[in-house]
């Protein structure tokens, strides 16, 4: 692996550009919103029938919405960089209109009448949505890939054979093959970040109450974060700007004003403390090529000045993720009591056995585990108080075969991204590379509370001084 040399076979077909360069050129009038809409849904017709991304197009609805933000732009209401730009979203986000099946058969014929509060703020920053993306069922699961439910299966678009990442499946693939230039997924323990890393896009997971969650399929109350998947760290940062900010529809959304894109986006790390984590746990071991990409790494912030030291978990990872398999499961059935009681014939087998583990958990053990998740949070909270941000690993392995179900759940278990999950720090993950045979690598960083603009700026740094965002999938 050379930092200096991507080595790629050229990406077929066309894409669209990021949503920072699109931005630019539509200001400047070099290229219109409903050109760029058609960009990707050339780039749906030649790719999609393989990956699967969404699991509804609203193709009439974005090409309206296309069209009308050109008029305004024309008439000089240019709301900002997203005005024209495409999204899309997880299938467990309303959007007034198109249905939320959340991929599921228990939700047939469910099309809200009111946005999700994130759809709205992309939708008021003049975001043209292409419509719905793919799920596991209900934004949840037991970590494998199944083949019961009514949708198909979302494909890895760097390997095809390969899994795209789970809750938010469709979202990575999507960004990453070209389908939308923006996507909205959420994250428990990982929903963002999984799919970020197996497809090697930018995904984040913001502090805990940053992005509000009213009118999202709901998954675990005291975890659950939306978040964006987008091919570059600007990118992210503009996605951010527009869905942060209290929203009184939402009861755990902070009471903190919006995020604000740094002035020097990608500037200057030196000087910058940043922990760095290598064990992860007994029995959680980084792929070598995963381990090579997290050194060199390493080695390209400490050459941009960043002041390198060695920190560890205050809990072992495996113990912290034995922790949240108590508190997501039982959250989950208590939130779909109701369709455990009276739809569990509809569900798939994932949603159907997490469900029922959850339903037999105890009062006193879900305490108990909060009890724990409290202490492992002060302990983090304690160890992030001596840095400005921890790079850690994500994902201990690369995306794996879809039709291996060990390798599915070594890949969703074997992690370290539970431990902020259960802290509610920011945090997001980036390409560090790719493996000898093209997949995606990846690295994890994660800041203070409401810190998002320090993890953004370094991963930011990192991205402007290697080569990754230059290789795109091969379809």
């Amino acid at each position: 692996m050379s930092i200096a040399d991507p080595t790629a076979l050229p990406a077929q077909g066309v894409f669209p550009p990021t949503a920072t360069e699109a931005a630019r050129d539509i200001a400047a009038g070099r290229l219109s919103p409903t050109e760029l809409v058609a960009m990707c849904l050339k780039r749906i017709d030649e790719v999609d029938g393989r990956l699967h991304t969404y699991i509804t197009l609203d193709a009439e609805g974005a090409l309206a919405a296309a069209a009308e933000a050109e008029a305004e732009i024309a008439a000089g209401r240019h709301r900002g960089p997203l005005h024209g730009i495409p999204f899309a979203v997880k299938d467990n986000y309303d959007a007034a209109g198109l249905p939320t099946t959340g991929g599921s058969r228990m939700l047939e014929g469910n099309v809200p009448e009111v946005d999700s509060t994130p759809v709205a703020r992309m939708k008021a920053a003049g975001a043209v949505l292409m419509g719905k993306l793919g799920t596991w069922e209900y934004g949840t699961g037991n970590g494998g890939e199944y083949f019961d439910l009514p949708i198909e299966t979302t494909r890895n678009p760097w390997d095809t054979a390969r899994f795209a990442g789970g809750s938010s499946t469709g979202a990575g693939s999507a960004v990453a093959a070209g389908t939308t230039v923006l996507a909205l997924g959420s994250d428990t323990t990982g929903s963002v970040r999984l799919p970020a890393s197996a497809c090697g896009v930018v995904g984040v997971r913001a502090t805990h109450g940053l992005v509000p969650r009213a009118g999202l399929i709901a998954n675990c109350y005291s975890m659950d974060v939306p978040g964006p998947f987008t091919w570059t760290v600007a990118d992210a940062a503009l996605v951010l700007e527009a869905v942060t900010g209290h929203d009184p529809r939402d009861v755990s959304s902070a009471a903190v004003p919006p995020f604000v894109r740094p002035p020097a986006m990608g500037g200057s790390v030196a000087g910058l403390r940043i922990g760095v984590i290598r064990d992860v746990g007994p029995g959680f071991v980084p792929d070598p090529e995963m381990t090579a990409a997290f050194e060199a790494g390493l080695g390209v912030l400490k050459d941009l000045g960043a002041d390198l030291r060695e920190t560890a978990f205050p809990v072992p990872v495996p113990d912290q993720f034995a922790v949240a398999s108590i508190i997501g499961p039982a959250e989950s059935a208590a939130i779909h009591e109701d369709e455990l009681t009276h739809k569990s014939a509809m569900m798939g087998y994932g949603l159907r056995d997490k469900l029922l583990k959850g339903a037999m958990i105890r009062a006193a053990d879900y305490i108990a585990a909060q009890r724990q998740r409290r202490a492992i949070a002060d302990g983090i909270e304690a160890m992030m108080s001596s840095f400005d941000a921890i790079v850690t690993y994500g994902a201990c392995h690369v995306a794996p075969r879809i039709d291996d179900q060990a390798e599915m759940i070594a890949f969703t278990a074997e992690t370290a991204l539970t431990p902020f999950s259960l802290s509610s720090h920011p945090t997001l993950v980036q390409c560090t590379g790719f493996t000898a045979a093209g997949l995606p690598l990846h690295w994890q960083i994660a800041g203070p509370y409401f810190g998002e603009a320090t993890i953004l700026s370094i991963a930011a740094a990192f991205e402007a001084a290697t080569p990754y965002r230059q290789r795109r999938p091969n379809l």
